[in-house]
This record gives C-alpha cells, structure tokens and sequence, in this order.
C-alpha cells in the first residue's frame, strides 16, 4: 500500500484513494501500519508490569483488564511465560478483584525468570507449570487444578504457529467457562510478511487463522472481540497486535 500524507491540505491518500487526514478511516490505516513498525522495531520489548517485563501492546493489555475486571474469573489459564509479566499482571488484576488465580505454563521456564516471579510479592497467586502446554499430561495436571464450577480464562502466548495454536484451542477450549474466551494472542503475524523481521509463510501460519478456522469448525465459540466498557469516540476498532484473537464460549 502507497500512503501520502498532506498535513496542510489535512488529506491522506492511500492507493490513490483520498480521504480526510482527520477521520475514522485514517485512523485505522494509520494505527495498523503504526502496529505493524512498532512490531518490527520491537516497541512492546520496552515495557514492564509491577516490576516484571511483559512482551506486550499497551493498548491489548487495557483492553485485557477490561475483560478481566468484567468476567471476574476464578481462573486465568496462560501459555507462554517468557519474562513473567502477563503471569503477574492477571495475578495483580485478580488481587485487585478480590479472588482467583493464575496458572501459567511454559516449556522452558529460565531459571531466572521463574527465581523473579517466585520473589514477586504476587507469587501466592501463580502456579508454573513447566512443560509442553499442548502434552497431554501437562492438560491433564492444568485440569486437576481447576475445581467445579470455577470461570476460567484461557490465554494463549507461546508458539504462535498455526499448528500449535490450533492444538491448544483443541486442548483448553474444553476449561473455557459459557460466556468466558479463549484469547489466541499476536494474530498480527498475518499482517507482517513484508517487513524485515516477519516471513512469507506468516500469512497462513499465524494464530488469527487458527482462531477463525477454530470457530467455524466449533458452533460453540464465536470470533467476539469484547465491545469496549467505554467510548465517546466515533471509533469502534481496536489498535491491537490480536486480530481475531477474542474465541467466546457462546454455547
């Protein structure tokens, strides 16, 4: 895509196509190609949580609490524990709460970085399940941690390959409580083939085409960003590095 900004003339000009530089349209150009550079330049590698760094856009984690705040889950369920900031920002937002915990699962929890969660003052509330989150016995002891009747929320952060993605919706989705999601994070990929960091085969092998291929294939999860708690704007999409991330549970 060609874009030319005018700021005199207040224009914005993407394949050939003209439109105000002010208006919804521009915005969601802009803030796309703002998401897709700031990916490649590595901007969600410059933020922590409490602490901790969290390998995440600002702008998914406000819409994250969001959620959070609203379903008040008794469980949240992520794959991918990297540094430990996702792992400490849902304990924080269930402390905030009142109640619930988290279970995170990585194949490879570094030495450090679990030594750093385990002296976060919000470690009580994280269990580290080291492991293949998609081996069956690592589901198994995932399950054996959840008891009757809690609402569990289910993250998935690890290998973002259409195959892996697809075997943890396979896997998790069954814990997902009616009205709760399973989140397939960094769909984005299907929008990087181009840029220096990204690769060709990235436009089928991404999560946002296992979530979509996933709910067509199971009528009781719907693709369902959650609408916004709050808006006085006349903006209705996300600036977001999980398109089509948002599985609900509808049935």
């Amino acid at each position: 895509m060609k874009i030319t900004i005018d700021t005199d003339a207040r224009t914005l000009i993407a394949d050939g196509r003209t439109t105000s530089l002010y208006s919804d349209e521009s915005f969601g150009l802009l803030s796309d190609l703002w998401a897709q550079v700031g990916w490649n330049q590595k901007y969600g590698y410059t933020f922590t949580w409490l602490g901790v760094p969290i390998i995440q856009l600002p702008e998914d984690l406000v819409r994250y609490q969001e959620v959070v705040w609203n379903l008040k889950p008794d469980v949240i369920v992520e794959t991918g524990v990297a540094h430990g900031g996702s792992a400490i920002l849902s304990a924080g937002l269930l402390k905030l709460i009142g109640k619930g915990r988290v279970i995170a699962i990585d194949i490879e929890i570094r030495p450090h970085n679990r030594k750093r969660i385990e002296a976060h003052p919000l470690a009580p509330s994280i269990t580290l399940v080291e492991g293949s989150s998609t081996a069956p016995e690592i589901v198994s002891r995932v399950k054996d941690l959840l008891k009757p009747g809690e609402t569990v929320l289910v993250v998935l952060d690890s290998d973002h390959s259409y195959a892996h993605v697809t075997a943890e919706l396979e896997a998790y989705a069954p814990l997902v409580t009616l009205g709760s999601y399973i989140v397939a994070t960094d769909g984005i990929m299907q929008d990087l083939t181009n840029v220096p960091r990204g690769k060709p085969e990235w436009g089928t092998d991404n999560p946002a085409k296992a979530a979509r291929d996933f709910a067509a294939r199971r009528p009781e999860f719907a693709v369902a960003p959650p609408p916004w708690a709050f808006n006085e704007s006349t903006l209705s999409g996300n600036v977001t590095h999980w398109p089509d991330a948002w599985l609900k549970r509808i049935a």
